[in-house]
């Protein structure tokens, strides 16, 4: 007859092996390893009829089980596969469909592309304020780019989202842009005219500006963390352009 020992060495045996397959099972579906081991827990408690001593024993098993579950969970595999899964699908989203933009307000306007350079402000690159916006910063196309506007209508510093443009601060007018006009800043002629031309569309009022713009400010904007996924993908099709 086979001595409880030796069945509960086999029982050990059997669980090891159930707990390594539980936790494979765990990073693939989520289900937490602790759950597996209170119901092998019950169930054998249950259908157990042995000594005071055997049941000493299988605490004592179960603790170690628990201690392995534990440093099975403590590798960083699943949570590293987790987090590469969620920017890459956040690599593969535009601006225009990663945020609910109906809940900010919407104003049609006309929008034209523009320069630095002296076709569109009659300034050369030797010219004292040559790419200084009204505002005093330089102008800048990035994730968040500046842009002309009617200070009347949009004050210096409102943060706006142009479909197909990406973010616009205002920090600049002219003096053709009056209502509800825009004129976006490019480091190019070629790139106003293959990339925008002029367009009439709807824009989205994300923060109205106080009047005042920074190069601080925009740099910050710039440089927020959490939208470097986009900026980089930006950036990327930028360098690619």
């Amino acid at each position: 007859m086979i001595s409880i020992k030796r069945i509960g060495k086999r029982m050990l045996m059997s669980l090891l092996f159930l707990g390594a397959l539980t936790t494979t099972y765990e990073a693939i579906s989520g289900v937490e390893a602790e759950d597996v081991v209170h119901w092998y827990t019950h169930d054998y408690s249950n259908s157990s009829e042995s000594s005071d001593q055997d049941n000493e024993d299988n605490d004592d098993t179960f603790r170690f089980l628990g201690l392995t579950f534990k440093s099975m969970k403590s590798e960083p595999t699943v949570g590293t596969q987790i987090s590469s899964s969620v920017e890459a699908s956040n690599r593969n989203v535009s601006l225009e469909d990663a945020f609910d933009w109906s809940k900010y307000p919407a104003k049609k306007v006309v929008a034209t592309g523009y320069t630095a350079g002296v076709e569109s402000t009659g300034k050369k690159p030797d010219h004292p304020s040559y790419g200084i916006t009204y505002s005093g910063v330089k102008v800048k196309r990035d994730l968040y780019s500046t842009v002309a506007a009617d200070i009347n209508v949009f004050p210096i510093g409102t943060i706006l989202f142009i479909p197909e443009y990406g973010y616009g601060v205002v920090a600049d007018i002219g003096g053709a842009i009056k209502g509800n006009r825009l004129d976006l800043y490019y480091e190019t002629v070629e790139d106003v005219y293959n990339n925008w031309g002029k367009k009439q569309l709807d824009v989205y009022v994300i923060k109205m500006g106080d009047g005042t713009l920074t190069e601080e400010q925009l740099e910050r904007l710039n440089n927020d963390e959490s939208m470097q996924v986009f900026r980089q993908k930006y950036l990327k099709n930028k360098t690619k352009s």
